[in-house]
């Protein structure tokens, strides 16, 4: 239930409250649309439909499309209201027409059911011409339909709702009868029973006619003429269906869907006179069929929805004087300060009350309804809440306090989130028909106040969510129903109580259900202190993104002293023990930004309550609780060294005992293993991470040899931590770790034993060779993060131990997260001990150790790793490219005269080829490393290859601009890298996986992209034959590595189709040719690759067209293919060679044989049996005057 729906908020009793409601909703919703603009469209539909109907393409095309039109409006469909009548008239001059053919007649009626449904029938209805000549023609096109036809069900639903319209008339039903009596046969039906008998058959089908039937039947009994002689006896009939009827069965429910409609909309139309005296047995009837216990929610809606029109029958329509009544309720006036009305309630009772008895039946009615608020579905809960709300509001003061009670009864903890729900539903609807009176609002609004904070776990979800959202909308219409000065004593506890849900709600809609309500409150009660202010800053769009509720709208909002406390509360009482992970992450975080606004608060309420709570037995308490300490520890230090205190004089003694104490108690209790193990270990690390940084007076203490020894076993057992939760331990971990070392280990080096130091820095070491991969991960981060002075006189040692782990053995290929962590690790000691050119290896970055660097992170950019994952060795390369740029950009800056000559060619062509290759992402970052190295200034990167001509390419104002994620965008940059000589080889090498990729769009922009290339120099055949030469290369660098080899051939084969080598076809035998032959029958050669050998038979196919010895070579290698042991090698290879010789015809085949030839290629059954192929084969070497190929026995092929 949002709270923006007006209509959910009381839900009009006429047609014409729900047109006046809907209209603003529709608004409100912001649509573009302010007319019916296809109207001229529809006309011309509707004039078509005469000629349309007889083709059922025509007849679908045309329904479709109207279809279309009207589903446009369904939000606001008070469009339509001016068209409605023209296109009611244009469909009932067809229905009315006798000419017009039944297919005619049906498809018009569904046009008008089509009308209907966008509209609704309450307003559409108005518009049937209801006059006494109406009445038999629609009553005879009803009989004469067929009930059980499943096409047509739009003509009954649509002649049902006419004939109720057509029962409005004013006279008399008798008078259409004439003489009933006839000389021959049996007595003709009257009028009256006719309708009847029509409407009580269609109650029970089930179609949708079953509730236009309903529809009619309340307007049909209510009569004056029909109810004296036909009312009784129809409710009879529905009281036996009722009886006779089970909602286990399918006919059965559909008998009791239609006859609980209609029994609702009687006792809703009608007199209180008229059907007072049938209430009790329907009442009796009702309870007897016990719907509650249906698992139909219509029914259960229904059964409750005319309970309480029998309630509101046997009460007397009245209003209440009772009631509160607020008086002026002038927005404007609240805003402006200057209310000139004051609300008068009345506390008498109204005259004659004491003589008024409330019927039995209402005891029961209310039984009913209270019982509904509990249902578990909302539709049947808000129905009750309505109910419960309309009977109200005729009782008596003392039987509608009654009420009241027994409505607070469902805030029982007790209960279930249903009865909540409901409860809140009911609250909210007496208090806005004035039933709650101000006596109620100290219970009504302590209720309220647990209800915005309910929320319960449901195995790995939680419910409440609807309860919190509905207690928010109670709020939202207290605030319209009572005057500021009722409410003013609760003000306090109520806007809090909003704020709390608006920032600090886990789902979205209940925190801008309660924005919506606390922007209510501001604007029609205009005492929320800082009312405005908070507005502007927790809108409905602001309290959208929960981070920014939790860390930034919070500390505004807590910054009033009126919310300050209660917020803090919330999160110490709600929010830590919180069964999401994340919301309790996020309560520390936002409990660290609040302690800043009340520090005294926080230090002699908060924080001792916070340690206690880390003893808890609920895992998730002591979790929410070790987090917020370690946060709130980290205000305390930001505090005392603002203001220039010690942080003793907030946490005392007793709080750093409490503090040593959290891991010592968790490791006794043995709370690191099993379940929760995960989260207590990043939790403690997290601890530890904030003293460390808060440089708490723990030094020397023993408590830092239990968090180290934490430390290391969360590394050492990485590999039996959740794969979903093992990133962020490892993290949590290293971070510990780093903050642990800077404040306790660095700070005196001397005190510190160098023995403890070595066997530190020993044990990481030893553990990078662990079996384990997160192991190594965990360590190989761990001596990263290590500080400088740990690392003195270690580096060199370190940084091999970290090499060798970036090194693919047989053994750890499968490694690749390790390799990256490695990566990782060597960038951070880069960083951590700087560079000297004075310095030695074992201490700081010098020419000795630099070039070993680079040589393992440029080696690392080679690691193209699969498994079953996929591309792993995707995240090395990127770790890799980080490294290089992060390491280059020091040297850049400080020494660039420690950059070796030859390095940075090397990186950027490195880079540059995975700027060309396939993974968008890490052609992106590729660019990135490649942009920021090349555009460095002060000083600019030396010895950088062609700068000129790459700062042409890559100009600094068009750099922003290019997304490099996007290959349409990317590879036009790249390809312009060819004409550089020294990036060619890498770009091409890149551009040739990318182009004979998988992925369409990549290789498309990738192939499109060299060709054009290719195009530009077509007349250069110095530059062609670069290219050409480059791409030999490449081939024969990567001969049997699929990897390239595989996407190479496909380039190839697509670029000698796009003529991109013509420049050579004028030679005989060119080197080009001659070499990739050569190549391409290396590469194949034994091979079982499918798509490999495919791809080298369109090769050569293409190679056909070069002239010389070359060409008779490629025949023979295509012959020998067609005997190949796999028969789909072989239907591919004469499917190619039939291609081929199409395209090149005289050229490789003598004219007289090239009709024989093409037969043999096309009639022959490939695959075949190979003796049959063979012979096949043979005939067509004779054919194309090829040698035909001999078999060659191993032990020859052993000698060669």
């Amino acid at each position: 239930m949002a709270l923006n729906e007006e209509p959910a908020a009381g839900v009009p009793e006429t047609p014409e409250e729900e047109e006046a409601a809907s209209e603003p909703d529709a608004l409100a919703r912001g649509s573009a649309l302010e007319s019916f603009a296809e109207s001229a469209e529809t006309r011309a539909l509707l004039g078509c439909l005469r000629e349309a109907h007889g083709e059922p393409a025509a007849r679908e095309v045309a329904l479709q499309r109207f279809r279309v039109i009207m589903d446009r409006y369904q939000e606001q469909p008070h469009l339509l209201d001016p068209h409605l009548e023209w296109m009611m008239n244009s469909l009932l001059d067809i229905v009315q027409d006798r000419t017009s053919p039944p297919s005619l007649v049906h498809l018009a009626f569904k046009f008008l059911y089509i009308i209907t449904k966008v509209r609704g029938y309450k307003i559409f209805l108005r518009l049937f011409p209801h006059e006494v000549a109406d009445v038999q023609p629609v009553l005879d096109m009803l009989t004469d339909q067929n009930p059980k036809d499943h096409e047509t069900w739009e003509t009954r639903y649509m002649l049902l709702l006419w004939l109720s319209m057509t029962c409005l008339i004013p006279f008399d039903f008798s008078r259409l009868d004439g003489n009933l009596e006839t000389h021959h046969g049996p007595a003709r039906m009257s009028v009256m029973d006719r309708i009847l008998q029509m409407a009580e058959s269609y109650l029970v089908v089930s179609d949708k006619a079953r509730d236009a039937a309903a529809a009619l039947v309340s307007r049909f009994i209510i009569r004056p003429d029909v109810k004296q002689k036909k009312m009784a006896g129809f409710l009879d009939w529905t009281l036996r269906m009722l009886t006779q009827s089970s909602f286990q069965t399918i006919d059965g429910i559909f008998t009791l869907d239609g006859v609980l409609q209609a029994l609702a909309q009687i006792f809703k139309h009608g007199t209180r006179e008229d059907c007072l005296p049938y209430a009790p047995t329907v009442l009796q009837c009702l309870s007897r069929c016990r719907l509650s216990g249906c698992n139909k929610t219509i029914l259960r809606k229904l059964g409750v929805k005319l309970a309480q029109r029998l309630g509101l029958t046997f009460l007397k329509p009245r209003v209440a004087k009772w009631r509160y009544q607020r008086g002026c309720r002038s927005l404007a006036a609240n805003l402006s300060q200057q209310r000139q009305c004051e609300q008068t309630p009345s506390s008498g009772a109204p005259d004659g009350e004491d003589d008024y008895d409330v019927p039995e039946e209402v005891e029961n009615v209310i039984e009913q309804l209270l019982a509904g608020l509990k249902d578990k579905d909302t539709v049947v809960r808000w129905s009750a809440a309505k109910g419960i709300g309309r009977i109200a509001g005729r009782l008596p003061r003392d039987l509608a306090d009654d009420v009241v009670g027994s409505t607070l009864d469902c805030f029982s903890f007790q209960e279930t989130d249903n009865a909540w729900h409901g409860g809140c539903l009911a609250l909210a609807e007496l208090g806005r028909r004035g039933l709650l009176l101000p006596a109620r609002l100290t219970d009504v609004v302590a209720v309220i106040r647990r209800a915005l904070t309910y929320d319960e776990k449901r195995g790995a979800c939680s419910v409440g969510a609807n309860v919190r959202d509905a207690a928010c909308y109670v709020c939202w219409a207290f605030a319209r129903a009572y005057d500021p000065a009722e409410l003013q004593p609760f003000v306090a506890k109520i806007s809090s109580a909003l704020v709390i849900v608006s920032v600090f709600d886990r789902d979205v809609n209940c925190r801008r259900a309660a924005s919506a309500a606390f922007q209510e409150n501001v604007g029609r009660q205009g005492t929320f202190p800082h009312g405005i202010d908070i507005l502007t800053t927790a809108d409905y769009f602001a309290v959208g993104n929960r981070s920014n509720c939790f860390l930034v709208i919070s500390v505004f909002i807590a910054g009033f002293p009126e919310y300050t406390r209660p917020m803090i509360d919330h999160l110490v009482s709600m929010k830590i023990n919180h069964w999401d992970r994340v919301i309790r992450e996020l309560a520390a975080k936002a409990l660290r930004n609040l302690a800043r606004c009340d520090p005294e608060y926080c230090t002699a309420q908060v924080f001792p309550h916070l340690l206690s709570l880390t003893r808890s037995p609920d895992l998730h308490t002591r979790h929410g609780a070790i987090l917020a300490c370690g946060e709130v520890v980290r205000t305390f230090h930001t505090l005392a060294a603002q203001r220039g205190r010690p942080i003793t004089d907030y946490l005392d003694e007793k709080a750093l005992v409490g503090l040593k104490q959290i891991h010592q108690q968790l490791y006794d209790h043995h709370l690191y293993r099993g379940l929760g193990g995960e989260l207590m270990r990043k939790a403690v690390c997290s601890l530890i991470e904030n003293v460390a940084l808060s440089r708490l007076p723990f030094k020397g203490d023993p408590i830092i040899g239990g968090w180290q020894w934490l430390i290391n076993d969360t590394l050492r057992s990485l590999h039996l931590v959740s794969r979903q939760s093992r990133q962020q331990v490892k993290e949590a971990a290293v971070s510990a770790l780093a903050a642990l070392c800077s404040e306790y280990y660095s700070k005196d080096p001397e005190e510190m034993d160098p023995a403890v130091l070595d066997e530190l820095t020993q044990q990481y070491l030893a553990e990078l060779q662990s079996p384990e991969e997160m192991t190594r991960c965990g360590f190989a981060l761990a001596l990263g993060a290590l500080p400088s002075s740990l690392l003195e006189g270690r580096l060199q040692q370190v940084l091999m131990g970290l090499r060798a782990v970036t090194h693919i053995s047989p053994k750890d290929t499968r490694f690749a997260e390790a390799r990256r962590d490695a990566l990782r690790a060597i960038a951070r000691i880069c960083q951590t001990v700087g560079v000297s050119t004075d310095s030695v290896p074992e201490k700081a970055l010098c020419k000795e150790n630099i070039p070993q660097i680079y040589s393992t992170l440029l080696k690392c950019m080679a690691d193209y790793t699969t498994d079953s994952r996929g591309d792993v060795g995707v995240w090395v390369r990127e770790a890799a490219m980080t490294s290089l740029m992060e390491l280059t950009l020091l040297l850049g800056r400080n020494r660039p005269e420690l950059i070796p000559t030859d390095v940075c060619e090397k990186i950027l062509c490195c880079v540059a080829q995975q700027a060309s290759e396939k993974i968008d992402r890490v052609r992106a970052h590729a660019a990135n490393v490649l942009l920021t190295l090349l555009h460095l200034d002060s000083p600019p990167l030396p010895n950088v290859p062609h700068r000129q001509e790459l700062e042409h390419i890559f100009p600094r104002s068009e750099v922003p601009s290019v997304n490099w994620n996007a290959p349409s965008q990317a590879f036009p940059c790249i390809v312009k890298l060819l004409a550089l000589p020294a990036f060619r080889y890498h770009v091409l090498l890149g551009l040739s996986v990318s182009a004979g990729g998988l992925t369409e769009s990549t290789m498309r922009y990738a192939t499109q992209s060299l060709y054009e290339h290719m195009k530009t120099i077509q007349e250069d055949p110095q530059a062609v034959g670069c290219i050409a030469e480059t791409l030999l290369q490449v081939f024969e660098d990567n001969l049997s590595n699929n990897r390239v080899s595989v996407p190479l051939l496909k380039t190839l084969d697509q670029m000698l189709a796009n003529g991109c080598f013509d420049v050579f076809m004028a030679e005989e035998d060119p080197a080009f040719a001659v070499k990739l032959l050569e190549l391409c029958k290396e590469e194949i050669k034994k091979s079982k690759d499918i798509q490999k050998l495919r791809s080298s038979i369109s090769v050569f196919c293409g190679m056909i067209a070069f002239r010389g010895d070359v060409r008779r070579k490629v025949l023979l290698q295509l012959l020998l293919l067609l005997c190949h042991a796999f028969p789909v090698v072989r239907n591919a290879t004469a499917s190619h060679m039939y291609e081929m010789v199409l395209t090149y015809g005289e050229e490789v085949v003598h004219p007289e044989a090239l009709d024989e030839v093409m037969a043999v290629l096309s009639e022959t059954t490939w695959d075949a049996d190979l003796s049959v192929v063979k012979g096949q084969r043979d005939r067509l070497c004779d054919l194309l005057q090829v040698p035909v190929p001999q078999p060659v026995s191993k032990k020859a092929e052993l000698q060669r």
